[in-house]
């Protein structure tokens, strides 16, 4: 374990030193990704700093239990001996998972769509709630929430939103949302109190940086139009809304969430930029998600990956075979459990294929 830690030692000092150097600060994209790594690099330096302490303690005790002139002294002994034979395998575990490479996606912002899917006015509404589920559990996390734009549903909801979330590490824990998600439970508009299935999908992009996704300006046709959500008069009766298409690709952006056009021609940059993107990217996770048999983060947009079940007050995470009954606080944002164990899954995945003894 010390000898890999000492080569992760090595890399520390050296990024520590690199981004410092000028010409290293005046590359953006350089200086970012090595500012990421330093970050990640410190914490395994902090528990390399704790391991050694543990292991030199262990090693001391040892000698004082051994020598057992001073009872005293092997008393204060043995229960160092114990703190650090505890303490060991718990870091152990701990570096195990920080010195598993990390997707240098995971550290950037994310840009989610929700999408109605089978269900009519009832997919819409689930749509809504969904949207309200994770601007609760953003909000919990200290991230900043921002709509880039919408359709509502004809009775409540939404046939489509995309937003944008801005914090930390936030890709890397909104990517396992991403798929079809189940909604069982009888609907506003049911009259016969039957239950529907309905679905919503749920896509999630990381947030490309401009150095990320080059953009020719003539591949990309811009039209304005007049705004149909909500925002007073002022942003209907003017073409504030913008609608971006990529030809070569044929995707699609538009924003109508900001009164100024400026500011609207903006954010719909940023989602093409964060779309085209996400297209190679989905490409990589596809193959990687091959080669290990991933079922967590497949990126299979049309894979069912959770039932949100009413009348049984439950919920489904079907990749990992995860039932929770805790269906309210869950739809009130609470889905840091869920996730965990996604994480969890994902990363003993990742230790398998790693197979390294340290």
């Amino acid at each position: 374990m010390l000898d890999k830690l000492q080569i992760v030692k090595q890399r520390f000092d050296e990024v520590s030193d690199l981004i410092i150097q000028p010409d290293i600060i005046t590359d953006q994209k350089r200086y970012v990704a090595l500012n990421r790594e330093y970050k990640d690099l410190r914490l395994l330096m902090d528990k390399r700093e704790a391991y050694i302490e543990f292991t030199e303690n262990l090693k001391e005790a040892e000698e004082i239990i051994s020598d057992g002139s001073d009872p005293e002294m092997v008393e204060m002994a043995k229960m160092q001996y114990d703190e650090a034979k505890e303490g060991i395998p718990k870091l152990e575990e701990d570096i195990k998972v920080l010195l598993i490479p990390k997707d240098p996606e995971d550290a950037k912002n994310a840009v989610v769509e929700l999408r109605a899917g089978t269900g009519g006015d009832e997919a819409s509404i689930f749509a809504g709630d969904l949207f309200r589920m994770y601007t609760k559990y953003c909000e919990g996390k200290g991230w900043s929430v921002s709509t880039v734009d919408f359709s509502e549903g004809t009775n409540g909801g939404f046939k489509e939103i995309q937003f944008e979330v801005s914090g930390e590490d936030v890709y890397g824990t909104l990517k396992f949302e991403a798929g079809v998600h189940r909604v069982q439970r009888v609907p506003q508009t049911e009259t016969q109190g039957r239950v529907h299935t309905s679905a919503a999908t749920v896509m999630v992009f990381p947030e490309a940086e401009e150095f990320d996704v080059e953009i020719n300006p003539k591949d990309v046709r811009i039209d304005f139009f007049c705004s149909s959500g909500p925002g007073g008069q002022s942003v209907n009766t003017t073409y504030s809304a913008v609608r971006l298409t990529h030809e070569p690709t044929g995707l699609v952006a538009q924003c109508q969430d900001q009164k100024s056009q400026h500011k609207n021609k903006e954010k719909a940059f940023k989602v093409l930029r964060s779309r085209l993107y996400d297209l190679e990217l989905a490409k990589k996770n596809a193959e990687d998600a091959e080669k290990r048999g991933s079922m967590v983060s497949s990126g299979d947009r049309s894979a069912k990956i959770r039932t949100y079940n009413y009348p049984q007050g439950r919920v489904t995470d079907h990749r990992i075979g995860l039932t929770l009954y805790d269906l309210s606080n869950i739809v009130n944002g609470d889905i840091q459990k869920i996730i965990d164990e996604l994480q969890l899954a994902e990363n003993t995945e990742k230790l398998k294929a790693n197979d390294e003894t340290l």
